[in-house]
């Protein structure tokens, strides 16, 4: 096996996310939905472990990754990479910084970085504060998230309050000036205590800067973009044997979870294209209506006509109203069930091209169809790839499917992500 590098993903939109960057950058990469029970049965370079705990409390979040760490020890990765979103989801009281302290402990390491730059996707770091396109993270619609809401765009404070050790920054003077330049800036932070360094990041081309300064580093925390430059450190290159997967057949579905604006704005897009969607009303759900019997009711004479849609999201106002009146928890988690629940009943029917939007939906999705691991394709856009596993729900047999997260993806995507299949 030639399996170098070892990832933990704390959602599995995000792992997703995290695998494409590295399929696209040459490596063979498989993602594994959970801590497998075994060991690494495929000839790959690169592991990523889909966890759902982003959201969840730190200490469970914590246990979790750990027992990620210690099955890709047994792996015998070189390095171990631990993977959060763009837009740094985190509450003040973790889960980044208890999870990044976690696994400094127990691999012994005493520095690392923390960078969820991503500039594809409008992710960029600069003085150590992470914009949203042309916005503060504190002024774009990640102040709204039902779950993180994300009020604070300067990273240094943010993980700082959730962290023991001392966190400092290497800011894009340094980062422009290369690798040499960042190692000493590294070297600076150790004799001043620090123990983790956001790092600025504004182009890929920063990334790339960024990428052979990290080639000792034990423990690299990020988002996905630091990806495209770890691939070089091992000596591989793009190719495009990286990214094949079996021939796609069978019927087209979407599955939305998601609150996203960007979800919104597909929904919309799916809608007006005269494309039929079933949306899903939480309040009908409260009330014990059999929603997800009615959801593959409608599906079923449809399917065969192309793709359909079934969706949860709604405006932000919407989403607070519902909460208000049963409780962010139990509103999230209800409405995750459910949508889980008609994805299997679609793939049931015959859906074998699934796109799932939202990462709390994606986790509850692969689940409820019974995968258990995802073998990574060609990417739809950027941070988006599709994906096949053998799925329970479909008899053991192949499935495409693609975990979107919520920020990412064109206005269009739910009508030509199907394309890149054909």
């Amino acid at each position: 096996m030639s399996l170098v590098l070892g990832c933990i993903a704390d959602d599995f939109t995000g792992a997703t996310d995290l695998a494409n960057n590295l399929v696209r950058a040459g490596m063979r990469v498989v993602q594994t939905i959970g801590v497998p029970g075994a060991p690494l049965d495929a000839d790959v370079d690169a592991v990523v472990v889909a966890l759902k705990s982003r959201t969840i409390a730190p200490v469970e979040a914590v246990d979790q990754s750990l027992d990620a760490w210690r099955w890709l020890l047994a792996q015998g990765v070189q390095q171990v990479y631990f993977k959060y979103c763009s837009t740094f989801d985190s509450t003040p009281r973790g889960n980044i910084g208890p999870v990044t302290e976690a696994l400094m402990d127990a691999i012994g390491c005493d520095f690392t970085i923390a960078t969820p730059a991503f500039p594809d996707n409008g992710r960029t770091v600069f003085k150590g504060y992470l914009f949203v396109g042309d916005l503060l993270l504190s002024e774009s619609g990640m102040k709204d998230h039902p779950l993180t809401p994300m009020t604070d765009a300067n990273l240094v404070r943010v993980l700082q309050a959730q962290c023991r050790r001392k966190v400092g920054l290497i800011d894009h003077k340094a980062v422009a000036r290369g690798a040499d330049a960042v190692r000493e800036r590294i070297a600076q932070l150790k004799v001043e205590g620090v123990g983790i360094a956001v790092v600025d990041a504004v182009s890929n081309d920063d990334l790339l800067r960024l990428g052979p300064a990290l080639a000792d580093m034990p423990l690299l925390t990020a988002g996905s973009g630091v990806a495209i430059a770890l691939p070089a450190n091992f000596g591989l290159a793009p190719s495009p044997q990286a990214s094949a997967l079996p021939a796609a057949g069978g019927l087209l579905a979407v599955v939305s979870g998601s609150c996203s604006l960007a979800t919104n704005q597909q929904v919309a897009h799916f809608i007006a294209a005269g494309r039929p969607a079933f949306p899903i009303d939480p309040l009908r759900l409260a009330a014990g209506d059999d929603v997800v019997a009615d959801a593959l009711a409608w599906a079923a004479p449809l399917l065969a006509s192309g793709p359909l849609l079934v969706y949860s999201t709604a405006e932000a106002g919407a989403v607070k109203s519902v909460q208000g009146q049963l409780g962010v928890e139990a509103a999230g988690a209800m409405v995750e069930r459910c949508v889980a629940a008609i994805a299997r009943g679609l793939v049931e029917q015959g859906v074998r091209q699934l796109i799932v939007a939202g990462g709390e939906t994606s986790g509850a999705c692969v689940q409820a169809l019974g995968i258990a691991q995802l073998q990574i394709g060609p990417q739809i856009d950027p941070g988006v790839p599709w994906c096949h596993a053998k799925a329970e729900a479909a008899g053991g047999a192949g499935l495409h499917i693609t975990l979107k997260s919520g920020n990412f993806g064109t206005e269009d995507f739910f009508t030509k992500a199907f394309t890149v299949l054909e």
